[in-house]
């Protein structure tokens, strides 16, 4: 069985891109994360202990999306795969999905991104 810890609509100001404004000013960016994991000690213990810190995932989250700045989303959502993965031993996998709502696009739409699944390998 797995359960899901999930984050959604976090809101970070990066500077990915191709284009020069795009890593000069940056934009907002908007993350959702699926962390999947084995809930079922925490939900009997009620420790956080047992289980992981949304509050951990989202200033991890946050660094991994911020600190290096990536040409592409795919290179950005993979480092905060990484990141997840590598500091949160609970989790056996994670589905990122990152929106660039104000992409330098010639055409009117609603949203665009990327979505990845990673996972730990046995």
């Amino acid at each position: 069985m797995t359960d899901t810890i999930f984050v959604s609509g976090l809101s970070i100001h990066a500077r990915h891109g191709v284009m020069d404004h795009e890593t000069e000013v940056g934009q907002r960016f908007v993350i959702d994360l699926e962390l999947y994991t084995d809930l079922s000690e925490p939900s009997r213990s009620d420790r956080l202990a047992d289980t992981v810190s949304y509050a951990e995932v989202v200033a991890t989250t946050t660094a991994a999306f911020k600190n290096t700045n990536y040409k592409l989303l795919e290179r950005a959502a993979g480092a905060v795969a990484d990141a997840i993965l590598s500091h949160f031993p609970r989790i056996r996998a994670v589905k990122i999905t990152v929106h660039k709502p104000h992409a330098p696009i010639a055409a009117i739409f609603d949203d665009v991104g990327i979505m990845l699944t990673r996972s730990r390998h046995p």
